[in-house]
């Protein structure tokens, strides 16, 4: 009898707790995906995909289904499904980028559609930011920043310009903010890039040789970068408090106001955006470009 009742007991459970289990596993976000092995190169990715109404969930990052805090940003055409339109005052935000910032080398690769000149909050010249990397430490650098990518220009001229933020001892991760800056500018900056196409931005940084390279639409720029000596990258990462997409690190309260040029945020498009640990080779850049990735 005992049997009879323990049997009976089970078989009533059994589609209980089923139906419990698969009412607490959620259904899995539908955002695009990439090859990248478990603690592969590829950090962070978003591909800003739009196809949902949710913002938060059109700019999720696919590597660690890390979500930003705010996506203010509209959904556009891109170059592969769909992209943000930048605008003023606005950016994405996000409580990192994974592990990236803690890498030793990088390679940045983003597709971006501008129109003519870019500008600042107001309306006149600026520069319109890819990301920045927001102290949470006004005082910690005069930028209020940890690292910063911007383009400055028009179509006749564009410069690219990327600055970065370390720790002047390496063994103390706090210690005084040292800057490095490199750019393409005057001479070197690049024609026909906002001319209101997609293009393909790669910016590398090799630990090995201090050197940091440019490749416009899968062509490397002759113009290399050396940061003489200075070997791993080495963020001040204990400094880093938001991760921007489309504006710089500071607010319009902060400094020059909303005319700044750290304040200033992107006007143009986004799409396809990733970061990876490692300087990927010419070749496998070709790949994102001719791929649209």
């Amino acid at each position: 009898m005992k049997k009879i009742i323990v049997i009976f007991l089970l078989a009533a459970l059994v589609p209980v707790l089923f139906s419990c289990q698969k009412k607490s596993r959620p259904d899995w976000a539908d955002y695009p995906e990439d090859t990248n092995p478990p603690g592969g190169p590829l950090k962070f990715f978003v591909a800003f995909d739009g196809t949902t109404t949710n913002s938060l969930m059109n700019a999720v990052d696919s590597i660690r289904a890390n979500f930003p805090g705010d996506n203010p940003l509209a959904s556009v055409t891109g170059v592969s499904g769909k992209g943000v339109q930048g605008s003023a005052k606005k950016f994405i935000k996000y409580s990192s980028f994974n592990e990236w910032a803690q890498s030793n080398s990088f390679t940045i690769s983003v597709w971006f559609k501008k129109n003519g000149q870019t500008t600042n909050n107001l309306g006149t010249n600026g520069p319109e930011y890819i990301f920045s990397l927001r102290s949470s430490d006004d005082t910690y650098h005069w930028s209020n920043s940890i690292m910063i990518v911007f383009l400055e220009g028009n179509n006749t001229a564009c410069a690219v310009k990327v600055m970065t933020v370390s720790p002047s001892n390496p063994s103390d991760p706090t210690s005084s903010a040292t800057d490095a800056w490199f750019t393409w500018e005057g001479g070197q900056s690049i024609a026909g890039i906002c001319d209101n196409n997609w293009h393909h931005m790669v910016l590398t940084y090799d630990a090995a040789s201090s050197n940091m390279r440019l490749y416009m639409d899968g062509v490397v720029n002759p113009n290399i970068k050396s940061w003489t000596g200075h070997g791993n990258l080495r963020l001040a990462t204990k400094k880093i408090g938001e991760y921007r997409v489309g504006r710089g690190p500071r607010n319009d309260s902060e400094g020059d106001g909303e005319g700044g040029w750290l304040q200033s945020s992107l006007k143009g498009s986004l799409d396809q955006l990733r970061l990876y640990s490692t300087v990927l080779t010419p070749t496998e850049i070709q790949a994102l470009f001719t791929g649209k990735k």
